[in-house]
């Protein structure tokens, strides 16, 4: 198995040099810069609490699809789903986390897996529930913010029927079904109807 790339970033020199200089002590990864992470490889973010500067530093455009393990040493309830938003998929307390589990969480986050201690699952768990049932129900939306009407055009368009056909099953207009796709296509900046249907797949809605 090849290593898997990683680059560190710390709040400050001096953990960042110590969390790099023990890493390259394992085979099972291989330190990388900042500057030069790819989707491919990891972030291993570093910070004792998740402050708005590191959410958005987490969401520069450069590091948005690449995944990251957040070694963090104070972490709120609300801050876990601030944290998956920005694509981390393994959250690890500094006090809690020893070298094997670091490089645990690295490997499994290189290789499209996440991890995250039972005590943060839970609290994520429940700040989905509350947002699904404070924020989104109330607007129409499911997980995904799609409406239960565009599900069911998305679900015919899945199953190659066209425009008219979708109109009739549904009983609405051509009109109606072209605004369902266009609203949401805009909405969710999305190309085109494969690619609404492909969102639609991988965020399991169909």
């Amino acid at each position: 198995m090849e290593p898997i790339r990683v680059a560190v970033q710390a709040a400050d020199s001096i953990t960042q040099t110590g969390l790099a200089s023990f890493l390259r002590t394992r085979s099972e990864v291989a330190v990388t810069d900042v500057d030069m992470v790819t989707e491919q490889d990891v972030l291993l973010v570093q910070a004792e609490r998740m402050t708005p500067q590191i959410v958005a530093s987490l969401r520069q455009d450069d590091f948005a699809m690449v995944p990251k393990v957040l070694l963090v040493g104070d972490l709120r309830e609300n801050d876990v789903l601030s944290a998956v938003e920005c694509r981390v998929v393994a959250v690890l307390p500094r006090s809690r986390t020893s070298g094997d589990r670091l490089i645990e969480a690295i490997v499994a986050a290189g290789s499209g897996r996440g991890l995250m201690p039972p005590d943060l699952l839970g609290k994520l768990l429940d700040s989905v529930r509350r947002l699904q049932h404070d924020v989104l129900s109330p607007r129409g939306l499911s997980a995904a913010g799609l409406t239960s009407r565009e599900v069911d055009v998305l679900r015919l368009m899945a199953d190659g029927w066209d425009t008219g056909e979708i109109a009739e099953k549904l009983c609405y207009s051509e009109r109606t079904v072209k605004n369902v796709i266009y609203e949401l296509t805009s909405r969710l900046n999305l190309r085109n109807r494969p690619h609404a249907v492909a969102y639609a797949m991988q965020a399991g809605i169909i």
